[in-house]
């Protein structure tokens, strides 16, 4: 396997004691006193780079929650204007989950927002046991391993909570290894606690990119999630950070460690491992980290044939057909995001089934009904499990969170620069791709507006313009089906206030997820989000 996430997750002490074997002498005379070789204690053990590392693995593992079943990409993108999952002849309504997500009327008890509350807890858990084995000897490192291991780690437990102050907002800050039930803290508080920690680690963070750092915290990507926090500031705090996020972001750009992959289909392939744009990579396997099962709620059952597949795909979610509206037609990244039209055979080329854009209601579509998301390579022979590893942090990220800073402080060509050299790899038109920072501050290309069983606006809602949406946009089409559009669409302004398919707002507290009901009933010193 690729990386630290297939390595045994705790060490145990290594005792290699050979004995003698007994002679076997007349008998009377059998001496059965052991005779060692060689003996290695736990006072004497000293571990080597590779026993380290599997120490480390156990806070890291969790991660893979984020495209398994019901995970963090579900969690971002069923309540956003990108992907739905209507009922079909075949099942989906799972109890209502998936509607719940899309008209943004989950409950306390519902489980994608608690299955990211628990995992990253789990993740957050296990970086502090880490640390406390460090701090208290149990791992006898030296001081240099020492320090770079806790700065890792605390790296690392910054960016879950990353992911809870998004999510969730008021959430415990849980800096120790401890049974005491912690105390929750304001979202704020979690804000600067995130910021705190990586600023104050990222000088002891390794700035080494190789396969011995991949998918591990290093100085860039603690920058990258510094980045993303400091990005969503006023979302989080009330408080905008826009120069912030341009200075860790020309951290990272003037590092030289990171490049534009010049083909974009490469980032999302099944060798994806030595992709220049990989800043932290989520690593599965479908064999040893077999997590992934996404594409299995997005492709359809005949896909199997398609992609000559060993597992049959469960044919759930699908596009939106008003953001499949807002792409240029001559943008390569829609063929390469979405599976659209006639799906051939593998093996003969015939046509096994033809997908259609539209999608008449939540409540009852065909299996053929909307495009499904081929963005991630489906190798043939392909399990239940995709050996793609996930781009969580990419490095066009880092140039487009610089062209938003940029964009929101008044340097609008700046960011046109930025976002054309982003646009050039999809356009086989220079023309094409060059986009002006007047069209940037400009309303977002996409329709709102819910929609009726003949696919036409049926009730519009809110149509004013949405400052900055055609960088929205641009957002949307680069990072389509990467586990973000509700982040990103927070912080438009969108979310909370447009229509989009069977959709209408909720009001601003669904901004953040309800608590989980256990979670409450385990925890008093835990009170539920507003709204709930």
């Amino acid at each position: 396997m690729k990386n630290i996430l297939n390595k045994v997750n705790s060490l145990r002490p290594k005792i290699l004691t050979l004995l003698a074997s007994l002679l076997l002498l007349p008998i009377a005379c059998t001496d059965l006193e052991e005779e060692v070789f060689s003996e290695v204690t736990e006072s004497s053990f000293v571990p080597s780079e590779s026993d380290i590392i599997s120490v480390m693995a156990s806070a890291y593992t969790p991660m893979r929650f984020v495209m398994g079943w019901q995970g963090y990409f579900d969690l971002q993108e069923e309540p956003g204007d990108m992907f739905v999952t209507p009922t079909r002849p075949n099942g989906w309504d799972d109890g209502g989950t998936y509607k719940r997500m899309h008209f943004h009327e989950w409950t306390e008890t519902q489980w994608q927002p608690r299955n990211t509350w628990i995992t990253c807890f789990n993740g957050i858990n296990s970086a502090n046991r880490v640390i406390l084995q460090v701090e208290s000897g149990e791992l006898p490192v030296s001081e240099e391993q020492a320090s770079a291991i806790i700065s890792e780690m605390r790296a690392l437990r910054a960016l879950y909570y990353s992911m809870l102050v998004d999510t969730h907002g008021n959430v415990p800050i849980i800096a120790s290894y401890s049974d005491e039930l912690p105390v929750q803290s304001p979202r704020a508080e979690v804000y600067n606690f995130i910021v705190s920690e990586l600023t104050e680690v990222i000088p002891n963070l390794t700035e080494v990119v190789d396969q011995s750092t991949y998918g591990r915290m290093t100085k860039w990507a603690a920058y990258h999630v510094l980045a993303r926090v400091y990005l969503n500031a006023e979302v989080y705090t009330g408080t905008a950070q826009w120069d912030n996020v341009i200075d860790a972001c020309d951290e990272i750009i003037s590092s030289g460690a990171f490049e534009l992959s010049s083909n974009y289909s490469d980032i999302f392939s099944t060798e994806n491992q030595g992709n220049p744009e990989m800043v932290f990579a989520i690593p599965y396997d479908q064999i040893f980290a077999g997590d992934w099962n996404a594409h299995m709620k997005m492709l359809l059952p005949d896909h199997r044939l398609v992609f000559d597949m060993q597992a049959q795909p469960w044919g759930g979610s699908s596009c939106n057909p008003q953001f499949i509206d807002s792409y240029d037609t001559n943008d390569k990244r829609l063929a390469d995001t979405w599976l659209m039209g006639d799906q051939l055979n593998a093996s003969d080329g015939s046509v096994v089934m033809t997908l259609r854009k539209e999608m008449p209601s939540i409540y009852d579509c065909e299996f053929t009904d909307g495009f499904r998301c081929g963005k991630y390579e489906i190798e043939s022979g392909a399990t239940a499990g995709l050996s793609v590893d996930f781009p969580f942090l990419r490095y066009t990220d880092v140039l487009m969170m610089k062209a938003e800073a940029l964009l929101r402080t008044n340097r609008a060509d700046e960011a046109a620069t930025i976002v054309t050299q982003v646009r050039l790899r999809s356009f086989e038109d220079p023309a094409e791709a060059t986009v002006t920072g007047t069209e940037l501050e400009g309303d977002t290309t996409v329709e709102y507006g819910t929609l009726a069983e003949d696919g036409t606006i049926d009730q519009p809602g809110d149509q004013s313009a949405v400052p900055y949406g055609r960088f929205l946009d641009e957002l949307g089409w680069e990072f389509a089906a990467e586990a973000r559009r509700r982040s990103d669409m927070i912080r438009f302004g969108v979310y909370q206030t447009k229509n989009w398919y069977n959709h209408t707002p909720q009001g601003d507290y669904t901004i953040l997820f309800p608590i989980g009901l256990e979670e409450l009933n385990t925890n008093t010193n835990l009170s539920q989000n507003p709204g709930y």
